[in-house]
């Protein structure tokens, strides 16, 4: 009993405000009590009022709201509430963010999180089961295509949940983004439509003003060794390059190439060999654009890491060797320029094929669904990893139907000028699949597995492994404060079928790849979950923010090869261009990887979310060490990158994305 100070806070985006009252009550240990003054969210502001409760209600559990209508329902978007008990009691917070709609009744949990067996009397039990119900009818699993992991049922936009979407601001900047570079396309293909292009430098024609300095230096300096060599360890792929532990058995020495043979042996014994294998391109069916064949190659590179960090490459081969057939060519530096730049063109055109579908759209964009579905379906909003979460799902969902609607779909933009489009991105992508294990997804597994801890040019494996851990002992902070002990983890049933749903179902029997089917210990827990927010965050960012500066320059990266890959070393220029992709194709790439690459201006550094899921002083101070520790390591790659040459940037924090997000 006595006088109850009760804030609402709105959201800032348009459309978050509304007109409908809104009706409250608040729900204690003791007693409920229904609040006669009704009122009116604002968008963003705080509405605040004075309630005099006669009831005793004891320490409050829940605050339950309800919108109320006459002619129209105006959906509100409701970011917390607020109540202050009587005297100088505390101000006790009920976070929501999310959109409040129809006139039902909402019940919001007090922001403590907890686990089921932090709640001994069950006085939030039946809350958790409904919410989970409800939840379980909202977001159900989907399979776009049969033996791929799965996805959020739905095939339209309108399809999901409306916490799903993108708010306001997100969406017009999107669209208008998009609207842009369809406009760009247009006027450079009326531009370019008569002219027939005869050099690279023609490429020129279509690299507009609004380039990264870093793309101005690939379209420069892109034909160097040393900069192709750089892309595997720090550019827009840094997934596919590995140590070798010995040559690769497909890489067939003809008569006369005894002294490679011997080179090559050397760097392995010194343990400065490296290779990039593309065999999952093997066998993958080409598209056909405009009735015209495209072409696919499979190729291998072996690369030396010298003294002073570079990594040049040593040796291509494009195709895989076959029984009955000469063995494919071996292409080297000293070959005619014309024959080794076409053979490195192959190349980068094979890196842009694996690197968008399997280390973007399948390692990051499609895995972090798999997180968001099994969370939403497993875990309430009162759980403490739920409220750890939360803040790196945003958008995703609808980001990832954005792509399978436009990017992948059938006549998508894959479809239009991509070689494996016209079906064959779903297959690579299904081969793709039996690579996930758990282990890639964890840098400090990974990097180990393919050699690249302690190579100091791999700014990328530097940055990965120490953002990795600042992640880890945010997660860590999380979980100590909600688990005592391991058994504490085993007996948490939400927490074991969140987990068991995102490896058995979500993706596709990943036990066999890995994946736990269950927590047994607190270590386990924060491996796990700093794995789930490592791919949401830094993972993506490092495959998503370096296609602005290695695809707009085309011949750099290739998005379709329109001649088969060569048998033969008389390439001339003419074989180059009659090879690479025509200007429309050219002009469609630069004009996505503008709309995808670009700086968003609607954008959440990782760490830095308003959103406070969480009650209390405890988790507060660890998300503020971990955000401490997140600018201790923006200022050293800051440093770092101004005596550097190339900057590598894609795994700065204060440039890493919160969520996969666009």
């Amino acid at each position: 009993m006595g006088l109850y100070r009760i804030r609402l806070s709105t959201g800032a985006s348009l459309h978050a405000g509304s007109k409908n009252q809104v009706q409250l009550w608040l729900v204690g240990q003791h007693g409920e009590a229904a609040l006669g003054k009704r009122l009116w969210p604002a968008r963003g502001k705080e509405t605040e009022v004075k309630v005099e409760v006669p009831e005793y209600l004891g320490p409050l559990l829940f605050v339950k709201l309800r919108k109320r209508h006459l002619l129209q329902d105006d959906a509100w978007f409701c970011n917390w509430i607020s109540v202050q008990g009587p005297g100088d009691g505390d101000e006790v917070r009920f976070p929501c963010y999310r959109w409040v709609e129809g006139d039902g009744v909402l019940s919001l949990p007090e922001g403590t999180g907890r686990t089921v067996g932090e709640d001994p009397q069950g006085l939030f039990q039946k809350h958790r089961e409904e919410e989970l119900e409800e939840r379980r009818k909202l977001y159900r699993w989907g399979n776009w295509k049969d033996g791929l992991i799965l996805n959020v049922a739905g095939t339209k936009l309108s399809d999901l949940p409306v916490d799903e979407r993108f708010l306001e601001d997100k969406r017009v900047d999107f669209e208008a983004s998009l609207a842009k570079g369809l406009a760009d396309l247009a006027i450079k293909d009326s531009l370019n439509v008569l002219t027939r292009w005869k050099d690279l430098d023609d490429f020129k024609r279509i690299f507009w003003c609004g380039q990264s300095k870093l793309a101005e230096r690939v379209r420069d300096s892109w034909k160097e060794d040393a900069l192709f060599g750089y892309q595997f360890l720090n550019g827009a792929n840094p997934m596919v390059l590995r140590r070798s532990a010995h040559l690769p058995a497909r890489l067939v020495f003809p008569p006369g190439m005894e002294e490679l043979q011997a080179q090559l042996e050397k760097e392995l014994e010194g343990g400065t060999l490296f290779e990039a294998d593309f065999s999952l391109l093997d066998g993958i069916k080409a598209n056909v654009i405009l009735c015209s064949q495209q072409y696919l190659a499979a190729p291998l590179v072996m690369l030396k890491l010298q003294p002073d960090g570079k990594l040049l490459p040593m040796v291509i081969q494009l195709q895989l060797p076959s029984a009955g057939s000469p063995p494919p060519p071996l292409f080297l530096p000293t070959d005619p320029p014309m024959v080794w730049l076409l053979a490195k063109c192959w190349v980068r055109s094979s890196d842009f094929q694996l690197h968008e579908l399997q280390s973007h759209l399948l390692r990051g964009h499609l895995m972090a669904e798999v997180i968001a579905v099994a969370t939403m379906r497993c875990l309430p909003s009162i759980h403490p990893i739920f409220k750890l979460i939360i803040p790196h799902l945003r958008y995703t969902l609808e980001i990832n139907v954005r792509a399978r609607t436009g990017l992948v779909s059938d006549m998508g933009i894959f479809d239009q000028v991509v070689s494996t489009g016209g079906g064959g991105h779903v297959e690579l992508l299904k081969r793709a699949g039996g690579f996930l294990t758990y282990s890639s997804f964890c840098p400090p597994d990974d990097l180990a597995d393919r050699g690249l801890l302690g190579v100091k040019s791999s700014f990328y494996a530097q940055d990965a492994l120490r953002l990795w851990e600042i992640i880890f002992r945010y997660v860590e902070g999380i979980v100590s404060l909600h688990y005592q002990t391991d058994v504490a983890v085993k007996d948490d049933p939400e927490l074991q079928t969140w987990c068991r749903e995102i490896t058995e179902i979500g993706l596709q029997g990943g036990q066999d790849r890995g994946f736990p089917v269950s927590l047994q210990s607190r270590d386990q827990v924060c491996r796990f979950v700093t794995m789930c927010i490592f791919t949401c965050t830094g993972q993506h960012s490092s495959v998503h923010l370096g296609q602005l500066d290695w695809y707009a320059w085309v011949p750099n990266a290739p998005c379709t090869m329109r001649l088969p890959p060569p048998t033969t070393k008389d390439a001339t220029l003419e074989t180059v261009m009659a090879t690479l992709p025509n200007f429309h194709q050219a002009s469609l790439q630069m004009s996505m990887t503008w709309q995808l690459g670009r700086r968003q201006p609607i954008m959440v550094a990782v760490g830095q979310h308003e959103e406070e899921y969480f009650s209390g002083p405890e988790p507060k101070a660890v998300l503020k060490k971990f955000r401490e520790e997140l600018a201790a390591l923006d200022k050293e790659i800051e440093n770092r990158n101004a005596k550097l040459d190339m900057p590598y940037e894609y795994l700065r924090p204060s440039l890493v994305e919160n969520s996969v997000a666009i």
